[in-house]
């Protein structure tokens, strides 16, 4: 099996410079912030670590491309970055600490390109998680000072606790009535939102979590720490890894009868 262990290092180096790029302006009262076509906001401090990370990539590893969400592809090849800047910039242009910087190296293979590094960076949280394929995931302050990541052993869904981002989304899927008959299915629910369910999946929190409408760059790095960490990430209609324009995330245990409710049908 390769090592990315060089590669998983690189990643943190990422991430330590887009938490001081991001870092910097959050809370900034001249934070200048832009409606993108799809209505959704970008910040000139996710343009910024964007443009950081690229520009950290190109040093390091100029032979690989980069997708990121500001700017799109760059380069061709069997290895590819995949960069969300700023997780959460609803949450990051409104004060709230929730938001993260997610970055994901891809490799080619069979189904396509696969996540086999991921690190999910909230500064503002004071919290970082990671995995390479292979070597498990983990959480802390950094490399050498780490504790190992593992999902629950929750096996009963009236036994466990759900999270998702909002309802919105559901409805326009015809799925609400399977979500909502989930949210009465299981012990908890909580709307905690973007890149931190999964985490919490992975750490053994929560237990299911999912979410109707994404994008690669939403997923990729979460998909690989939730499955080091032992658990099952795949779109709603089960397919492993990120590539369904959405996510659904577990224990492994309860992730069937959770795609049972989120595919009903009324």
């Amino acid at each position: 099996m390769p090592d990315y262990r060089d590669d998983l290092r690189l990643a943190h180096v990422l991430a330590d410079a887009a938490d001081a790029a991001t870092m910097d302006r959050f809370k900034a009262l001249d934070l200048k912030v832009e409606t993108k076509p799809d209505m959704t906001p970008v910040s000139e401090a996710d343009k910024a670590a964007e443009e950081l990370i690229r520009g950290h990539l190109q040093r390091a590893r100029p032979r690989d491309a980069v997708l990121g969400e500001e700017y799109g592809i760059e380069g061709t090849g069997p290895r590819r970055w995949v960069i969300d800047p700023i997780d959460g910039t609803k949450n990051y242009v409104r004060g709230v600490p929730v938001w993260a910087t997610l970055i994901s190296l891809m490799e080619a293979g069979e189904g396509g390109y696969q996540p086999v590094v991921g690190v999910v960076s909230a500064p503002a949280l004071g919290r970082r998680w990671w995995a390479a394929k292979g070597h498990g995931a983990f959480t802390g302050r950094s490399l050498s000072s780490a504790s190992r990541l593992r999902v629950s052993e929750v096996s009963r869904m009236a036994d466990a606790s759900f999270a998702y981002s909002s309802l919105s989304g559901w409805e326009d899927q015809g799925r609400l009535d399977g979500f909502l008959d989930l949210t009465k299915a299981v012990w908890r629910t909580r709307g905690y939102g973007d890149f931190w369910p999964y985490m919490m999946v992975a750490e053994g929190s929560i237990d299911i979590c999912a979410e109707p409408e994404l994008s690669l760059w939403d997923m990729a790095a979460n998909a690989i720490i939730v499955t080091e960490a032992g658990g099952a990430f795949t779109g709603l209609d089960g397919r492993p890894g990120p590539h369904s324009g959405n996510a659904s995330a577990s224990n492994g245990l309860l992730h069937d009868e959770m795609l049972g409710y989120l595919n009903q049908r009324y």
